[in-house]
């Protein structure tokens, strides 16, 4: 299911998702200090292009928090909201919930990506 479950992912809906990571890494980098947030918005983006056969492990310490703090409050709202109504949308047919299952996947992680690993 993996790669033909990324390639029509890609093609409906994956795109806009990672380039909306892409945009809000684009908007983070513009400030110098959000420089390491940007960074950390693409390489989400690369997961939300082509998330099937990709697990998130959460971890982090204190730093991890306080960037998920200002992130949750300057860009992670938006994004989870994106990403759970678009779930929504994908669940209410019975071939869309594999794709629903990883916009869900998504949104949390744009509640909390820092301190979070791509496996």
């Amino acid at each position: 299911m993996g790669c033909l479950g990324n390639i029509i992912w890609f093609l409906f809906g994956g795109v806009w998702q990672g380039l909306s990571w892409m945009l809000a890494g684009l908007l983070w980098c513009v400030t110098i200090i959000g420089i390491p947030i940007g960074l950390q918005c693409f390489k989400f983006a690369s997961l939300a292009f082509f998330p099937f056969g990709k697990e998130i492990q959460y971890g982090g310490g204190l730093a991890s928090t306080l960037a998920n703090l200002v992130w949750l409050i300057v860009s992670g709202i938006p994004l989870a909201v994106a990403a759970v109504v678009n779930g929504a949308l994908l669940c209410c047919t019975i071939v869309g919930i594999p794709f629903g299952l990883q916009c869900f996947k998504i949104a949390k992680l744009a509640l909390m990506p820092f301190g979070a690993e791509i496996i």
